[in-house]
């Protein structure tokens, strides 16, 4: 597969996961399949929930963000990041995490505004971080593995002052940049592993091990260590792209991010060519406080097509 295919499946995956999860978050495991029981069948985009039909929610529009910084700046500008998030925030978008909102809006600069909320509140292993991160996974891939661990952990940081927020987002820059290369990310783990901070590995090895569940997690998949492991568990225990998307949406909790992680983790594995059209057709992305932008299929292709290098 080319390259360029398991880049654009990773952009377009994601959001495509976003928009299908959003109408279910908060809803009860099964709630999805009680709704479309067969694969295929169409009419998933169903919108709900304050939700349009198709429509990413903040996941998404975030990862724009990030991305359009990373493009229009050539590196990686974090006060322009930050501000790009204040920007949105300040726009009263349809969600945001109560995390991400109160460090955009605390008053603190860029590179303290975190890290008060840390200080102040002791919780912020969020999956705030790690549900934007595909752009960025993608952006930093070709740069190799210490780049890519660090360009994660330096943009979780911008809103998540705690370091497992940090780890989680760098495991999955690391599980994008691997798939990307046609490697196996479910046997690289291990591997993968190897470089998280010693504070942190015993328990990412936990829900990324073949054994795990998500019924098994101690906490609500709104956290970052269960988000990733349902991704991961997503993509082991299916077959496809769809079916992948279906379970990950099927737990209930915190659908859209979750679906998002496993969309970004599964489009890079199986290429845009396996995101069903019927997904992609209404897909779009409104970007709050950016002058009404929209953004659909073809801008979010183009956007994979700058972020993967391609000429």
């Amino acid at each position: 597969m080319k390259r360029m295919q398991r880049v654009a499946g990773a952009v377009v995956g994601s959001a495509v996961g976003d928009a299908l999860g959003g109408p279910f978050e908060f809803g009860p495991p099964g709630a999805f399949s009680a709704r479309f029981p067969a694969p295929g069948g169409g009419g998933e985009m169903c919108g709900g929930g304050g939700w349009d039909p198709g429509e990413a929610t903040d996941d998404t529009q975030m990862a724009v963000l990030v991305a359009e910084s990373l493009l229009e700046r050539g590196r990686l500008d974090l006060p322009d990041i930050f501000a790009r998030f204040q920007r949105w925030a300040a726009s009263e978008p349809k969600d945001i995490g109560l995390q991400t909102e109160d460090v955009l809006t605390n008053g603190m600069p860029w590179d303290r505004a975190a890290a008060t909320h840390f200080r102040v509140n002791r919780r912020a292993a969020g999956n705030g971080a790690l549900m934007r991160a595909t752009t960025s996974a993608v952006h930093f891939a070709a740069a190799g593995r210490e780049a890519t661990l660090d360009a994660a952990r330096r943009v979780a940081a911008l809103t998540h002052g705690d370091t497992a927020a940090w780890e989680g987002t760098a495991i999955f820059h690391e599980l994008v940049r691997l798939t990307l290369q046609d490697a196996d990310p479910l046997t690289a783990i291990p591997d993968v592993l190897a470089v998280v901070h010693p504070d942190h590995r015993d328990r990412y090895a936990t829900v990324l091990a073949p054994d795990w569940h998500p019924d098994q997690a101690t906490e609500f998949n709104g956290a970052v260590w269960p988000c990733l492991g349902s991704a991961v568990w997503a993509l082991r225990t299916t077959g496809g792209f769809e079916d992948a998307l279906r379970a990950a949406v099927d737990l209930g909790g915190d659908t859209d991010t979750v679906a998002a992680v496993t969309g970004g983790l599964a489009g890079a594995y199986y290429g845009l060519d396996a995101i069903p059209a019927h997904w992609t057709r209404p897909l779009h992305v409104p970007l709050p406080g950016f002058d009404g932008r929209v953004l659909r299929l073809p801008d979010l292709l183009d956007l994979a097509h700058h972020l993967g290098g391609g000429p």
